[in-house]
């Protein structure tokens, strides 16, 4: 069974719209944390840390799936019993839908989370269609989807989770604090510019040096 649907925006992970059936559930604990780790997901997808366009995402006794088309994800929550390629099916039924609608500029308009109630009466409809996998009409497409390759990734949420730990971690050690005299580009253009005479310098100074003490050891031998 299909429990828990959410569609949202590739480019900043904003959550679109959901199945308007499950608003009477925001008290759920269960459906609140199912919920919670869908956006999760969506994040990561914005992201770019869930780089494959089709993924499954295992889950105790449940299952994320997702489908990304045309910079829209596509989230939802089933069972790990409930067919797989039945759910992409339904997946790909909501981006037809949304097709449809041809509302691309409404949906970069949108900029409060779950705000495309018209859509999410949509999802609704289309979701209690597959509910039961046994009615004729879900057996006729199974059959249909049976010989079909489904290119799907699988990963385990909890490595995705520890994965984003991991990288967050990283990116909150304090850099390395370079000095920024040493490394401008102004101070290489001179030490490039310089170095070479400074040598010269050097050398004509020891010469100079070294003829001076020749000459007051010449000098004293020459006194004796």
């Amino acid at each position: 069974m299909v429990k828990l649907t959410i569609v949202g925006r590739v480019e900043d992970g904003l959550p679109l719209a959901q199945d308007q059936t499950y608003v009477n559930q925001e008290d759920n604990t269960s459906f609140l944390l199912y919920k919670q780790q869908a956006e999760f997901l969506l994040k990561q997808v914005s992201k770019d840390s869930l780089l494959h366009p089709k993924m499954t995402i295992l889950l105790d006794h449940h299952s994320f799936h997702f489908l990304v088309e045309k910079k829209i994800c596509y989230i939802a929550l089933s069972d790990s019993s409930y067919p797989r390629k039945l759910l992409f099916n339904y997946l790909q039924n909501l981006n037809k839908e949304l097709d449809k609608l041809d509302e691309k500029a409404l949906i970069q308009k949108i900029s409060k989370p779950y705000s495309f109630i018209r859509f999410g009466k949509i999802i609704g409809r289309i979701r209690k269609q597959y509910i039961d996998t046994r009615t004729q009409a879900n057996l006729s497409k199974l059959n249909a989807l049976r010989k079909q390759e489904l290119d799907v990734v699988t990963e385990h949420l909890n490595d995705i989770i520890q994965r984003q730990q991991i990288l967050e971690k990283a990116s909150s050690d304090p850099p390395m604090i370079v000095s920024t005299i040493w490394s401008s580009r102004c101070l290489q253009d001179i030490s490039l510019k310089w170095t070479p005479v400074t040598i010269i310098i050097l050398v004509i100074l020891v010469l100079f040096k070294a003829s001076l003490i020749m000459t007051d050891d010449y000098l004293i031998s020459t006194m004796i």
